[in-house]
């Protein structure tokens, strides 16, 4: 795709490949594939907890609201995240890949019941189950991708950007734009720039957290409307000397790209089988080792603990270490000392209800108090370790110093469940999903969602119809 003459310049080469991989790459891994079924099943199980309809709209799963794409994506992508029990990859950026999934539905939904795309378009490739898979797939991978080696927080970016620019371009390909408009389309998220992330952090915490996904998934498709309808790019939005996104955004470096794009990221996915941030799940799941030695004891965490001792990884350190008061659900969810201090309390793993302003955790004397006796500490072996895509670990080692002076022997967990090394990962997803959809559907119902998944032919627009919920709760009704 180069310049078409004298007076205009190449595209920036990042935006090149990524418009080669989206529609030229054929998906050929059948763990990817395999994956990919179970990355939607995962991420439409999470929001299971003014009236709009639309003619031939797409549908919000879960609802009966029928809307327009935009709006939808929005909505969707919104309900996948706010719980934070979607999947995660690591890297120099963390993120949540399946987030991908607001955008991709909505609009593969839509363009079932009344496609709109060039007659070509619509002729060689219907909007099928496959259609998800793939362009999941594809989504997964350049977000992460990208999370390896490109850290955004450091400029204080947040990582939806990254979404926006997968949805965007996996967008472009499902409506059936050319690979220009494609490359048009996709040189506007970076004219965008991107959110601070600032709301994930004290003291300004807030539950946009929850709806950032959303916002950038809505936006790819505002796009990728805009380049079908004709609107021009900006081929060196990255490169351009004083007004590019590097000089500007990126404190004068280029992207680091260490991997050709495949299907690499799909493969090595990381559940969440527990509803916390993903760096923390291990120091949850080792915490609940640690409580259950306290518990064959007679011994209450609260009065025999003196010190708790945290051994982790940077990332975990800048996203989730956390003193002080602790101001909303937001907040409590990206708290590792509130995690563990909540985990051995209870001895049992965290719910979502233990983070709400409701929950007995909340404004509780004890969790406060083991808070303050937790010194986490990095080691450097475990950020290398999380920063190696060939090691991709999230590790954490929780030790417990009593009372009498006795130190319970360290606990490591490097592989939680819910990693793709852990061999009980597959059925605790499978679990999950149906724990999830039995708040909202009978077995029957579930039974029929998952007949229909698996034949690739089906229209999306007949799948998601199974879905539909007229019964839709008021706040607080469903018990989580």
């Amino acid at each position: 795709m180069p310049a078409n003459d004298k007076n205009h310049t190449d595209w920036d080469r990042v935006f090149v490949d990524i418009i080669i991989y989206v529609y030229r790459f054929q998906i050929d891994s059948l763990s990817a594939w395999t994956l990919a079924r179970t990355a939607v099943l995962d991420a439409l199980g999470c929001p299971n907890v003014p009236n709009t309809h639309v003619l031939n709209g797409c549908r919000l799963p879960g609802t009966a609201y029928q809307l327009d794409p935009i709006k939808c994506a929005f909505d969707l992508g919104a309900c996948i995240r706010y719980l934070d029990h979607n999947d995660a990859i690591g890297g120099a950026e963390a993120g949540h890949p399946s987030d991908n999934l607001g955008a991709i539905l909505a609009l593969c939904d839509w363009l079932s019941r009344s496609d709109s795309r060039p007659p070509t378009a619509r002729s060689i490739s219907p909007i099928t189950i496959r259609t998800v898979l793939m362009a999941l797939v594809k989504a997964y991978e350049i977000q992460g991708c990208f999370q390896l080696r490109n850290a955004f927080n450091a400029y204080g970016h947040d990582h939806t950007i990254l979404v926006k620019l997968a949805s965007t371009a996996v967008s472009a390909w499902i409506l059936g734009l050319t690979e220009e408009q494609a490359l048009t389309a996709i040189s506007h998220v970076f004219m965008d720039g991107s959110p601070l992330r600032v709301f994930r952090n004290a003291p300004n915490t807030i539950p946009r957290k929850g709806w950032a996904a959303g916002d950038a998934c809505s936006r790819a498709l505002q796009l990728v409307f805009l380049a079908r309808k004709g609107q021009p790019g900006g081929r060196t939005v990255l490169t351009a000397p004083r007004w590019g996104f590097y000089a500007n955004l990126f404190g004068g470096q280029s992207f680091d790209l260490p991997r050709a794009y495949g299907s690499w990221v799909m493969e090595n996915i990381f559940f969440k089988c527990v509803p916390a941030e993903g760096h923390g799940i291990s120091a949850i799941d080792a915490t609940l080792q640690q409580a259950q030695r306290l518990r064959t004891r007679g011994l209450n965490p609260a009065t025999s603990i003196v010190r708790i001792r945290l051994r982790t990884h940077a990332a975990c350190i800048r996203i989730i270490s956390k003193r002080g008061v602790l101001c909303n659900a937001a907040d409590r969810d990206h708290c590792v000392q509130y995690m563990i201090a909540v985990t051995l309390l209870k001895g049992r793993p965290l719910e979502v209800g233990d983070y709400t302003d409701a929950s007995p955790w909340a404004a509780n004397s004890e969790v406060d108090a083991l808070r303050e006796r937790i010194e986490v500490f990095e080691d450097a072996a475990l950020t290398r370790d999380y920063l190696d895509p060939e090691v991709k670990t999230a590790a954490n080692a929780v030790s417990i110093e009593l009372r009498n002076g006795e130190v319970l022997d360290e606990v490591m967990m490097r592989h939680p469940l819910g990693h793709v090394e852990h061999p009980d990962t597959a059925k605790a997803v499978r679990e999950k999903f149906w724990r999830n959809m039995s708040l909202r559907f009978s077995r029957q119902e579930v039974e029929r969602i998952l007949e229909a998944f698996e034949e690739e032919d089906t229209r999306v627009c007949d799948w998601v119809d199974l879905w539909v919920r007229n019964d839709i709760p008021r706040a607080g009704e469903i018990r989580l």
